[in-house]
């Protein structure tokens, strides 16, 4: 029994030996060879080679000219992995399939790596294309971003507003001047472009040897700036381009902003979306609007083709990988531009701040909206904040009409009127013949203060609140498109205060983008909803908010800007809508302004009778107070507000402007 045993023990061992032998036979590299492709593969991703086993060169000097390879394509690294590996003998070949992702935009190649074994160690054969397909000894790779068409600015009929238009951009060319005299140059060029010298000089020292540094755009030379005067500068040059910009240097700048170089913090706030050298928008709807209007950029993987060195040829550019840039989408607003540059050109000669809108009642498209150079680049027409004076009887008169007075109602038109000790006037030169018992028409037309402020016992606040509301004031602009402020009219005041209210004062504040709206709904018969923009969600970014309005803080005369109705709540619609009716008896009364009141200049307008309605409003503490200048009016299909700040009465300051844009406007 026991050599039975010993002969089965010695037979299972035989066959183990037999199976043994072809598992050993079947073990020829293949998993030390895909061992190493995966090692080289990782060691690609991380741009460190340093420790592989490399045939060709030694392994720092691979590992050098790796880092110097990539060394322009930034902080990015690239996700790289091995293909099916094919052994031959003691050489195998792998494919490496790399994907680099620039900002979203993804480059994607394969290269082939060549194993050899020397001993039991396998090592990666050192040569460019494995690095990328066609790159050659001494290539190096850099990143270009082709910047995106800008989307243009549209007005109404699609005519371009803002759009590429030729410039010059003066600065200096340091490859053009010795490095010892940059500086010279830089002042010398500071001087000329009106810049600061220092801060010129300090910008150029901190560029690179080979930098142009850039120091004004110009659209032309100017009797100041002359190509003479520039070329007499050490490396000075105009460089023509081409930037996004509207017809002229002012036009409408303080709502469309501008376009320019994003700068550090722009760059910081961007998330990733700007670079240095991006251009980006700056204020108004540029800015408002910069990711639908800058598209996306497009990349270029380069690399520079050095001359040979026998001087036999030229350098030039080899072009690895290119992913074209997205347009802009083009931005589409109903801004009228014949009536945008009446409107400038009828500021143009006024010193305070000031604004022209004109909006068409019928659609509540926003056909100009300009502000005064006295408004130092701040959008006074949307975003001002001021007391609206007499303009405000409109909504008085509404809220009047409600509690069942008429045009024709006899009302008390005294010299002054005392409310809780305060003393109220009617405006300097008021009519000694409409004073007594005069009808409501009467007392809109001349603008009797004391006799609207007589009413509030009839009208109360929140009164004033709902009508205001009815014709389109304090209540969000949904179509609108654009950052503004659409009024404030509080739903409780008592006292003096109620009484400011009752001739626009007090705590009562609108835009003259805000009274044009309010003119507007008497013309429609229904409140008007403005529209500046009518494709604001174009080209939106997926997962952002469009037209998210973003301005800063505005100016002490305007203390907030928003799409909000007030700095409390925005406010819906009202569910009480002026009617057509209501409106026919104000239209009525806004033409008694001109026919029997004192804005009496605006009957030789051509065309369509105009109505109209002056606003005087005080404000401060001096004595006498100043006052701002409002005057309203509509004309057919149109309606306007002009505003001047610290202007004097409405009918003195405002009104003259008036007359001059309805009469070009035709």
């Amino acid at each position: 029994m026991a050599r039975v045993g010993k002969t089965k023990n010695l037979v299972i061992g035989l066959v183990t030996l037999m199976l043994a032998a072809p598992l050993a036979a079947c073990d020829d590299g293949r998993s030390g060879a895909e061992a190493a492709a995966k090692e080289l593969a990782s060691s690609l991703s991380a741009l460190d080679v340093g420790s592989l086993a490399i045939e060709g060169t030694d392994a720092a000097a691979a590992n050098q000219q790796l880092k110097d390879t990539f060394a322009g394509l930034g902080d990015v690294k690239p996700s790289v992995e091995s293909g099916e590996l094919t052994l031959d003998g003691s050489t195998a070949t792998v494919p490496l399939d790399f994907t680099w992702n620039f900002g979203g935009t993804p480059w994607e190649y394969s290269s082939q790596a060549e194993l050899t074994k020397s001993g039991d160690e396998w090592a990666v054969r050192w040569e460019p294309a494995l690095l990328a397909p066609r790159l050659e000894e001494g290539e190096k790779l850099s990143l270009r971003s082709v910047e995106a068409p800008r989307g243009q600015i549209l007005g109404a009929g699609d005519a371009p507003i803002v759009q590429e238009r030729p410039v010059l951009r003066v600065g200096l060319d340091k490859t053009r001047v010795p490095a010892d005299q940059a500086e010279a140059s830089a002042r010398a060029l500071a001087e000329l472009l009106g810049l600061d010298p220092d801060a010129f000089a300090k910008q150029t020292a901190a560029s690179g040897a080979e930098a142009f540094v850039e120091g004004i755009v110009l659209r032309e030379y100017t009797a100041d700036i002359t190509a003479e005067k520039v070329q007499a500068i050490p490396g000075a040059v105009a460089l023509s381009d081409t930037m996004a910009l509207a017809p002229t240097r002012t036009f409408a700048r303080p709502l469309l902003g501008s376009v320019g170089l994003a700068n550090a913090e722009q760059i910081e706030k961007s998330n990733g979306a700007l670079q240095e050298g991006d251009s980006t928008g700056t204020g108004g709807l540029q800015q408002q609007y910069d990711a639908q209007l800058r598209g996306k950029d497009g990349v270029q993987v380069v690399a520079a083709i050095p001359a040979p060195a026998d001087g036999s040829g030229t350098t030039g550019t080899k072009v690895f990988f290119e992913a074209p840039p997205t347009p802009g989408t083009t931005l589409k607003t109903t801004l009228d531009l014949n009536l945008q540059q009446l409107a400038e050109d009828t500021l143009a000669g006024v010193g305070p701040a000031s604004a022209i809108v004109a909006l068409r009642p019928s659609s509540g498209a926003v056909l100009a909206a300009a502000s005064g150079p006295g408004s130092n680049g701040y959008n006074t027409a949307m975003l001002g904040q001021y007391a609206p004076g007499s303009t405000f009887k409109i909504i008085d008169s509404l809220a009047m009409f409600r509690n069942g007075m008429t045009a024709d109602s006899t009302v008390q038109c005294t010299p002054t009127i005392t409310v809780d000790g305060r003393t109220f006037r009617n405006a300097p030169g008021y009519p000694e013949s409409s004073i007594g018992g005069v009808t409501l028409r009467d007392a809109f037309a001349h603008s009797c203060n004391t006799a609207f402020i007589a009413a509030r016992d009839q009208v109360t606040q929140a009164q004033l609140e709902s009508a205001a509301m009815s014709m389109g004031v304090a209540v969000e602009a949904p179509r609108l498109g654009a950052a503004a402020f659409l009024g404030s009219v509080p739903g409780e005041a008592e006292g003096t205060e109620h009484a400011a209210s009752m001739i626009g004062q007090g705590k009562v504040l609108m835009s003259p983008l805000t009274a044009a709206i309010m003119a507007g709904s008497v013309a429609k018969g229904a409140p008007v909803s403005p529209q500046l923009v009518l494709n604001p969600d174009d080209g939106a970014p997926t997962g952002t908010a469009s037209g998210t309005p973003t301005e800063g803080p505005p100016s002490s005369a305007a203390p907030t800007a928003s799409t909000s109705v007030s700095p409390e709540a925005p406010s819906t619609a009202s569910d009480k809508p002026i009617t057509a009716e209501e409106a026919a008896a104000l239209g009525d009364m806004m033409r008694a302004v001109v026919t029997s009141g004192h804005a009496g200049f605006l009957s030789a307008v051509p065309g369509a009778p105009v109505g109209a309605k002056t606003g005087t409003a005080e404000f401060g503490s001096e004595n006498p107070p100043k006052t701002h200048a409002w005057i309203v009016a509509v004309h057919g299909d149109l309606a306007v507000a002009v505003f001047v700040e610290e202007g004097g009465l409405g009918a003195e300051v405002s009104g003259p402007l008036l007359q001059k844009f309805l009469t070009a406007a035709g």
